[in-house]
């Protein structure tokens, strides 16, 4: 697991990626990771959108940004947390994705909170 903690301008984050390789689906490689975040703060938050930069071993780099994740916007009370899985179909046997989830407190503060750059790697396959 690799970790991190975000002092998001007073707001403190806990993320905590988990990824896995699933296998082969055509030409590509098929990763799920699981996400754990936990709010460390005193506030309530909810959680309104996601970006996420994928960086393949060929050096491109794929974007993606949307609202929630997996569909849902949580909130988060003090010291709750939120887990989800999702995947990610990349075209070479080792990737790496990283990025920021977009929060909201009661109080209509914004602020983001980052998310530590994480390794897809198929077994076997070199890293580089």
């Amino acid at each position: 697991m690799q970790k991190a903690v975000d002092m998001s301008k007073h707001i403190p984050v806990h993320v905590v990626a988990q990824p896995e390789f699933l296998g082969r689906h055509e030409d590509k490689f098929a990763f799920a990771y699981t996400i754990y975040i936990t709010n460390r703060s005193d506030q309530n938050i909810t959680l309104r959108n996601r970006h996420w930069i994928i960086t393949h071993a060929n050096g491109s780099t794929q974007e993606v940004i949307g609202d929630g994740v997996i569909g849902k916007t949580p909130e988060l009370a003090p010291g709750k947390s939120y887990s989800y899985t999702s995947g990610a179909l990349i075209p070479t046997a080792v990737g790496s994705m990283r990025g920021s989830y977009g929060f909201v407190t009661d109080e209509g503060q914004s602020f983001r909170a980052e998310i530590p750059e994480f390794t897809l790697q198929s077994p076997g396959a070199p890293l580089h």
